[in-house]
């Protein structure tokens, strides 16, 4: 029988996420039930085409496409995009994308209050949270605030069938670390615990299914359905030494996000496996022993393993512990620069995690 603390807290947003309905379908449903006649959507420049055939699809409640979003979202780019967005009138904003994207739409409403759509096409799963990260002066933050949460989140399979094999493992690894360092979270509970293992339990199982085949939409709705519960779980509990070094590699060394997701999380729950007790059981029950299994499951589909194949450099390593520590926060176990430097050093070589 599960132990339930005598007090605990649980953040519900007020968010409606839609599951299995076309996207184009879900978005005009919604803007008009919003009262939204100006919407513009936002993507990345690469998917600039595809986002305004998406927007002609909805039809003319979005009247603007905004194709400028990036890793990490700099605060100098998310000034062009509040000015362009007040230029225009918009009444609203739809971001269909992954995390660069959904990070502009959420940088936007911080600034504007205007209500959003999130339409995520990859795992990230910071459309489930009122969580922002962003850079300035070659350091990633992240600030917690309810005006950046999506009001409305969209999953479609059918925008994830395409995607490539390499980023839908380095994205479902992205989400699985949400989960995995929820489960020792100094603020979790019964209730953050059961959504983490249940979505550690979906990715787990879809993303070989997905990658063995690709178009196989009930895999990829599974894995919509995992990533919506790690980032919800996301949103719940504070992280620790994983998403710290992921923003530090990210924020101030430029290094890809999912793909940092993918090579750090063994190395962090190596890190921190012996000092949380059984608490990271549900992951053991699915990989084995969570930093060696984590290991072995990702580089079984495919995901890179060194930070040296991502182009960390690697006299760039002692900046990075100390940028990690020069912000104190909670771990479970203590920070030392000696170790998080050798830790780094093994994943910037690709060693196996200890």
């Amino acid at each position: 029988m599960t132990a339930i603390p005598a007090t605990f807290a649980l953040k519900v947003a007020p968010m409606l996420v839609r599951f299995g309905t076309p996207a184009v379908v879900a978005v005009s449903e919604e803007l008009a039930r919003m009262g939204v006649n100006r919407a513009v959507l936002l993507s990345t420049a690469s998917q600039g085409r595809s986002a305004r055939a998406f927007a002609a699809a909805v039809g003319p409640r979005v009247t603007d496409v905004f194709a400028g979003a990036v890793m990490h979202t700099p605060v100098a780019l998310t000034a062009q995009a509040v000015a362009f967005v007040r230029g225009i009138g918009a009444d609203g904003v739809v971001a269909l994308g992954g995390g660069s994207t959904i990070g502009l739409g959420k940088a936007i409403a911080l600034h504007t209050d205007l209500p959003q759509i999130a339409v995520p096409t990859t795992y990230a799963g910071s459309e489930s949270t009122a969580v922002l990260g962003q850079t300035e002066g070659g350091r990633k933050t992240t600030i917690t605030d309810p005006r950046v949460q999506p009001e409305v989140i969209v999953y479609d399979p059918a925008l994830v069938a395409g995607l490539p094999v390499a980023l839908t493992v380095t994205s479902g690894l992205n989400a699985i670390a949400h989960a995995a360092e929820a489960l020792y979270a100094r603020d979790h509970n019964p209730l953050t615990t059961a959504l983490a293992a249940e979505g550690l339990r979906a990715m787990i199982d879809a993303l070989p299914a997905v990658c063995a085949a690709p178009g196989d939409l009930a895999a990829r709705a599974r894995t919509q359905y995992g990533a919506f519960l790690c980032g919800l779980v996301l949103g719940q509990v504070g992280m620790s030494l994983h998403h710290k070094l992921c923003h530090v590699l990210g924020g101030s060394f430029g290094l890809p996000h999912s793909e940092t997701h993918a090579v750090m999380l063994p190395h962090a729950l190596g890190y921190n496996a012996a000092h949380v007790g059984d608490m990271l059981a549900p992951l053991q029950a699915l990989v084995g022993a969570a930093g060696p299994g984590m290991q072995r499951f990702a580089t079984g589909l495919g995901a890179p393993r060194s930070l040296q194949d991502l182009g960390m450099a690697q006299q760039d390593l002692d900046k990075a512990a100390e940028i990690a520590l020069q912000s104190r926060y909670w771990n479970p176990r203590p920070l030392e620069y000696a170790a998080i430097r050798a830790l780094l050093g093994r994943a910037w070589a690709g060693d196996d995690v200890q």
